[in-house]
């Protein structure tokens, strides 16, 4: 990968400070005073890329997000400050099919190092259903068999591919809510940090170490948590879970479709009410950007509780937790309550 290096002056210092903090300066590596001349400009899409920026990036890197907190990233539109600040970036980790927005304009930045993280691990279909038992439980081996060097592009995930979140049986794109694939992609980001930067490669790999461990432990208590539940279908208003459904041995039904702006149609309405019953479903998830309207008026007329089983596109005050982490600890929480498991 060709290294672009920084020139570690006022000017350029000056730029982040002008052209990237203005943004979501939600990064916690980013310093106040615009200090930033000598770390490695990161820009983010979303937070699941944030996230990874910064637990693998630490203190050498200055994290952008994209998408400031709140806001439904599949809807994002980007100011002509924000597509300059891409340009400007040593590094962009973004997630295609996400964010067409970005996706288009990375491709125009000229950036040299952009890592698309769909090309760090493998990708699906899933549609409103998700079975665990249709399609097995695929295990660590994903990270040797399908672990990238430096975020180039594997062949199977041509520009044709599908990553157009859901739509023509595309492949979805929600890969962060499975740890093990997370975990994938965060070797392959970290791989790519130590090309990028390689002065600091031996503190990329250690962290990249540290969070794959972290994210190891956390498919660990997933599996633990959710081995006996009383039910195994959980109903949903956005189909964020198939990963999760998959890895875990769960039937996600989805309300609507992958796209969360998606209206149900009266049929899957009424299927909704006829699974609710077969399966047991005690609960209907919402999540915390979108609204929940639909799930309390489904739940109304099936006698079913809501609960927040959040995507983790975004951290804000209403999140059940400060981080990726902490996160996905509550969403393990709410599934067993209304799995009924132990």
């Amino acid at each position: 990968m060709n290294v672009r290096r920084l020139i570690p002056t006022t000017a350029v210092a000056g730029a982040v400070v002008l052209g990237l903090t203005a943004l979501s300066a939600c990064s916690t590596s980013d310093s106040a005073d615009g200090g930033n001349g000598d770390k490695l400009k990161v820009t983010a899409s979303f937070y699941p890329m944030q996230f990874l920026a910064e637990k693998i990036g630490g203190e050498h890197v200055a994290v952008t997000s994209l998408t400031k907190p709140g806001v439904e990233p599949h809807d994002l539109e980007l100011t002509p400050r924000q597509i300059g600040s891409i340009s400007e970036s040593d590094y962009v980790l973004y997630l295609k099919g996400i964010q067409p927005a970005v996706d288009d304009a990375i491709k125009q930045s000229g950036v040299r190092n952009t890592v698309d993280a769909a090309t760090l691990t493998t990708l699906e279909n899933h549609g409103s259903e998700v079975s665990g038992h249709d399609h097995g439980h695929e295990g660590e081996e994903h990270a040797e068999e399908h672990g990238h060097e430096g975020g180039e592009a594997h062949e199977e995930h041509s520009e044709g591919d599908g990553h157009n979140h859901g739509e023509e049986g595309g492949a979805d794109p929600h890969i962060w809510l499975d740890p093990v694939k997370y975990a994938e992609v965060a070797k392959g980001v970290g791989k790519s940090l130590e090309q990028a930067d390689p002065d600091h490669a031996a503190d990329y790999k250690k962290n990249t170490d540290a969070l794959v461990a972290e994210l190891g432990e956390l498919n660990t208590a997933y599996e633990t948590g959710l081995k006996n539940p009383s039910t195994r279908t959980f109903i949903t208003t956005h189909s964020a879970f198939g990963y999760l459904a998959e890895r875990y041995g769960l039937t996600q039904q989805g309300i609507a479709g992958i796209d969360p702006e998606a209206e149900p149609s009266p049929a899957r309405i009424q299927e909704i009410h006829t699974i609710a019953e077969k399966e047991k479903a005690t609960t209907v998830f919402f999540e915390t950007l979108a609204s929940d309207k639909t799930a309390k008026t489904l739940a109304k007329d099936t006698g079913l509780k809501t609960g927040v089983l959040d995507p983790l596109e975004g951290i804000t005050e209403k999140s059940q937790g400060a981080d990726y982490i902490e996160v996905m600890e509550s969403n393990l929480a709410a599934l067993q309550k209304a799995l009924g498991a132990k």
